[in-house]
């Protein structure tokens, strides 16, 4: 197993991003169309075609989805890879037309010090179309995609992913998240994660908790920036889920940021989380399978947040805090 996302069968992941700008795109593709939910708890969310995603609404499916950075600019990068789609033949069918599905959302990363005079059009559509491109199983972490230009309070921020199976079931669940929060995935300005009890064979450093904590641990993180934040993420689980289900799998995905961020869900974060279910593997207990399923995936949500910020460089030209690594190593 890769300990990604993409160890959930029939998902591809790809990223694309331009070091001028200091900002870039990720796109997740899936070989077949997927149910899909999502959960939206930050104070100043953007977001593509995500009412939908309702269980009551029309279309079931979905062929994509798009993470971004570049505010509202970045939800061009859609377009992208609707196009990418497209050209595939990929699409919900209507009569001899296939309109591709792609729901996305962006984080700000407008103020990181890099070139956004772009001019009349902004990059991210054509980011969206080479990330689409560039999909695959195997994929890179840290300061890429949509994390290259993220940051927290304290440190870099970064494209993060891991997977695990769920216990008591024949389900596996992924996470991917670009984190760019405004609270702290360290404790204080230590180098050890909030995310520590949930780590994996020293994913993120294998560091544990601090031996007392530190006085700074639950301070305020920095000045406010208002609207310079967002976590995004997609947790996506290969059981048989209803729109419905897979709106509860994305609640429950939540929590991970909560484990691993602090303080998180601001009024100055855009946090949202999507979940996926491809639904290969049926449920024995829709009730109690679903609440393992959900309880695992933020446990899984959590590590991807503490590795992506673990895995994060710093990119040359930005204005941005410095990377873990920068700190602490390797």
């Amino acid at each position: 197993m890769r300990n990604r996302i993409t160890d959930i069968a029939g998902i591809r992941v790809g990223h694309a991003h331009d070091a001028r700008v200091v900002s870039g795109t990720t796109a997740i593709l899936f070989d077949a169309a997927v149910v899909a939910g999502i959960d939206v708890r930050g104070g100043g969310p953007g977001t593509r075609e995500t009412d939908l995603l309702d269980p009551e609404r029309t279309v079931e499916r979905i062929d994509a989805l798009v993470l971004s950075g570049g505010s509202t600019f970045g939800l061009d990068a859609g377009a992208g890879v609707v196009a990418w789609l497209a050209g595939a033949g990929r699409g919900f069918p209507i009569g001899d037309v296939r309109v591709p599905i792609v729901p996305g959302a962006i984080l700000f990363d407008l103020l990181n010090g890099g070139d956004k005079n772009w001019g009349r059009f902004s990059p991210y559509r054509d980011l969206g179309y080479a990330a689409a491109a560039a999909a695959d199983e195997d994929f890179a972490l840290g300061t890429v995609g949509a994390g290259y230009g993220a940051r927290t309070a304290n440190l870099k921020g970064g494209l993060g992913s891991a997977s695990s199976l769920v216990d008591g079931t024949r389900a596996r669940v992924g996470a991917l998240v670009a984190v760019n929060a405004f609270g702290r995935v360290t404790v204080g300005e230590g180098r050890q994660f909030w995310a520590a009890p949930f780590e994996r064979d020293g994913e993120f450093g294998g560091l544990g908790f601090p031996a007392a904590m530190p006085e700074d641990a639950f301070t305020w993180p920095r000045v406010a920036l208002p609207g310079a934040n967002t976590t995004l993420a997609v947790v996506a689980t290969d059981a048989a889920l209803t729109k419905a289900q897979a709106r509860r799998l994305a609640v429950m995905a939540q929590d991970g940021l909560s484990r691993a961020i602090h303080p998180v869900h601001t009024p100055l974060d855009g946090d949202v989380v999507f979940a996926v279910s491809t639904g290969r593997v049926p449920l024995a207990d829709p009730v109690t399978d679903l609440a393992r399923i959900g309880a695992a995936a933020a446990d899984t949500l959590a590590r991807a947040v503490a590795i992506g910020t673990h895995a994060a460089t710093s990119p040359p030209g930005s204005s941005m805090p410095p990377a873990w690594r920068d700190l602490w190593g390797g």
